[in-house]
């Protein structure tokens, strides 16, 4: 979330016959596929390194089971159309303490989907900015987003605003705006809250943006990803350190908490998208 994080790495290009994954960065799309293999390189400063720990990454539904079912999503997976996602965010979502660009949330989230639902396309575009906050990410809306015209959105914020001592109560109106300018495009939308790492808990205002968060995905009828939860788990339940987790910056995931991170998203997404529901089963969409 730190406004000079940066990550360095490369990416080389894999390919599959009939699947291909776009995971595009805010100034360039890099195309990924199952098959994805990197080169050794050395690590960037703000990123953990190999980890010791052999702890597994276990989740379960009902740890992260969203409130409301995902009926785009759904149909686009009955009707076996493409599925093209939108990761909106700051540097937790860019991928700043990953050891290379694709250890990310969002590609490690490419590789779930795939895994899970084999043969079906999915375009995952990484719209990440260090440093932002929700008034940033509001600003850029409509040609980050919007203009992709994307299937689901996820969405993370709250981070940068806690660490820069923001007052909490003026994001809900910002939320609530975004939100509305999403569903009018007929996208799914998941909120994904703070992480909990030693930098961001340690501010009065943490568990209050995690509470307006919440209330606000109540509110307005979207789901929402417990990542502050998840990750208050793992350290308060599984007795994880935070080094196991949490990049030697005190704020950002690592490389295996992004892969647990994608792991429960992808869980999350299953469970929502395949749920007994009449919107599974909805009017087709013109693509």
């Amino acid at each position: 979330m730190y406004r000079h994080s940066r990550l360095r790495g490369a990416v080389v290009l894999g390919a599959l016959a009939t699947l291909s994954l776009w995971v595009a960065g805010p100034a360039r799309a890099e195309l990924l596929s199952a098959a994805t293999t990197l080169p050794a390189q050395p690590a960037p400063s703000s990123a953990a390194p190999a980890l010791s720990h052999s702890a597994a990454c276990t989740v379960t539904t009902d740890q992260v089971r969203f409130d409301f079912p995902l009926p785009r999503t759904a149909r686009l997976l009955v009707s076996g159309l493409p599925i093209k996602i939108v990761a909106l965010g700051s540097s937790s979502t860019y991928g700043a303490g990953a050891s290379t660009p694709a250890a990310c949330y969002p590609s490690r989230l490419a590789e779930e989907l795939v895994r899970r639902f084999p043969g079906h396309k999915f375009t995952i575009l990484n719209r990440g900015v260090n440093g932002e906050d929700v008034g940033n990410m509001l600003a850029r809306l409509d040609t980050a987003v919007i203009r992709e015209k994307p299937d689901l959105v996820l969405w993370q914020v709250g981070t940068n605003s806690v660490l820069d001592g923001k007052a909490v109560q003026p994001h809900a109106s910002l939320l609530r705006a975004g939100l509305a300018r999403l569903k009018a495009i007929g996208a799914d939308v998941v909120l994904i809250d703070p992480q909990y790492a030693p930098k961001v808990i340690a501010k009065r205002n943490a568990d209050a943006m995690v509470s307006l968060i919440a209330a606000t995905a109540k509110a307005e009828h979207v789901s929402l990803f417990h990542r502050f939860d998840l990750m208050r788990h793992w350290h308060e339940t599984e007795h994880l350190p935070f080094r196991a987790f949490v990049s030697p910056d005190g704020v950002h995931m690592n490389d295996w908490s992004y892969a647990c991170l994608a792991k429960a998203l992808g869980l999350a997404i299953t469970e929502a998208a395949e749920r007994p529901t009449a919107t599974a089963i909805g009017p087709s969409i013109e693509r």
